[in-house]
């Protein structure tokens, strides 16, 4: 693992991370933070590219590098087209989670929509295609445009990354990190940068996501004593408001660009 690096932490928000998006170039994207752990909720937020998951990290619920996973099976044969990376770098767990979702979207399979990206991500997976994960994760963490928009964000945060401070988890220091879940190639992979393989959730066709991800954050859930409550889950969607053109839904898409407007006037106030 590399020194910081320049990498700041983040705080997981889904606004915040819609912006980092935004500022890497990617259209008609954005997060939703899910307040319930069931498939109905992410359903109706369809088409849903996948999910970002931020929980604690201890050494009993958690098996980075070890031979197998607690869940699931290492894919040690992922084809080509998946994008994933190994994290080389403190702190950059975050964004790394979030492009592990929107990397894999951008020229799908399946019937949704594909996710636009800008030409800086473009180039990146362009001339990431075929490395290794760990080459993967290194051109990642020297990628100057990524960490530019990633440090641009920086705030001062509640959750430690795990890679910062790897002993911290021993002395009783909160430690957390993100990972990603997303369907591709018809397979349910969860995709975390400290394990050494994409990890095969079986089988997931079209539709399947909703219930399938449930099921597998249960598992992971369950293996946390019961008065661990610090979770934190959001999905990756198409914007709304793109939704609603396609369809023909005007009182959808008014409401939404009402509120995108507040937003955008809570966050001129907040800062003049």
């Amino acid at each position: 693992m590399a020194d910081v690096g320049g990498w700041s932490t983040i705080e997981s928000d889904e606004g915040l991370f819609t912006s980092l998006i935004e500022t890497l170039g990617v259209k008609d994207t954005q997060f939703e933070e899910l307040i319930s752990l069931d498939a109905d909720t992410i359903r109706s937020l369809g088409p849903v590219y996948g999910v970002i998951f931020l929980f604690k990290w201890t050494r009993e619920t958690n098996s980075a590098r070890a031979e197998v996973p607690l869940d699931g099976t290492y894919d040690q044969t992922a084809p080509d087209n998946l994008f994933f990376a190994a994290q080389t770098i403190q702190n950059a767990c975050g964004t790394q989670a979030i492009l592990s979702v929107i990397l894999n979207h951008d020229n799908p399979a399946s019937p949704q929509p594909a996710i636009t990206l800008g030409d800086e991500l473009r180039s990146f997976k362009e001339f990431t295609t075929g490395f290794p994960p760990e080459l993967r994760g290194e051109a990642l963490s020297n990628s100057e445009a990524i960490r530019t928009a990633h440090n641009s964000f920086a705030r001062a945060s509640p959750f430690a990354d795990e890679t910062a401070r790897p002993q911290d988890d021993e002395k009783g220091a909160d430690v957390y990190h993100f990972i990603a879940y997303t369907p591709v190639n018809g397979t349910l992979y969860e995709l975390d940068g400290l394990q050494p393989y994409p990890i095969s959730h079986g089988e997931c066709g079209s539709g399947e996501f909703p219930e399938k991800v449930i099921e597998v954050l249960q598992r992971r859930i369950a293996r946390y004593p019961p008065e661990e409550t610090h979770f934190n889950l959001m999905a990756v969607v198409r914007d709304p408001r793109e939704r609603a053109r396609e369809i023909g839904d005007v009182e959808t898409l008014e409401r939404e660009e009402r509120e995108e407007g507040c937003v955008a006037v809570g966050e001129y106030v907040e800062t003049a």
